[in-house]
């Protein structure tokens, strides 16, 4: 039988497939569409929301991440330190953005860094339980926990298109639960774990 790893592995090439496979333009449609769907989300003045730059065939959420700075929440990008570590740097208008890494870009080294009370987590693949695949390298594992030792409790919320769902992904005793799934159909509470 594979390992867990093994497991994930396989459905993450097989989810990723799935959205590259996606029609571009309906990828632009479904990310334009998560955005107006991604105006439910309880985000009020003074949030700091961490989005993402989008990278190969992603959720595009700059729209989403737009319309919650017109809702006065301030926006940060991660930025990749080092092998292991992410920091969430401040995103303004007209400040110049620089590559961090694994294909994305964003604030360089003079921006503020921020701890979020909102993170849009990217996922690679997700089942209805709230656990999550993300590129195998396990830097929102490590950030989440570290924001959570250090007493920040940032709402999860995952960004996928629906071809990204699995049946299950299998469980490992470090997953982090992603209580909300937001897709191009809508803002998914996950069900608890039996």
């Amino acid at each position: 039988m594979a390992s867990p790893q093994e497991q994930k592995q396989a459905l993450r090439t097989a989810a990723l497939a799935r959205r590259d496979a996606l029609d571009p333009v309906y990828r632009v449609e479904a990310s334009l569409r998560i955005a107006e769907l991604g105006a439910a989300l309880p985000v009020s003045a003074g949030d700091v929301v961490a989005g993402y730059w989008p990278m190969r065939s992603e959720v595009d959420v700059r729209p989403l991440m737009f319309g919650l700075r017109e809702r006065h929440a301030r926006l940060c990008l991660p930025v990749v330190l080092g092998e292991t570590t992410i920091a969430f740097r401040e995103l303004l208008r007209g400040v110049p953005l620089i590559e961090t890494g694994f294909g994305t870009i964003g604030p360089g080294a003079e921006a503020v860094v921020l701890d979020p009370t909102v993170l849009l987590v990217p996922l690679a693949a997700f089942d209805r339980r709230g656990h999550r695949i993300g590129y195998g390298a396990g830097h929102y594992d490590r950030v989440i926990a570290r924001l959570r030792e250090s007493g920040v409790a940032s709402r999860l919320v995952g960004i996928a298109f629906d071809c990204q769902q699995v049946e299950a992904v299998p469980d490992e005793p470090h997953d982090i639960i992603i209580p909300d799934i937001l897709t191009e159909t809508g803002l998914h509470t996950v069900m608890s774990s039996p």
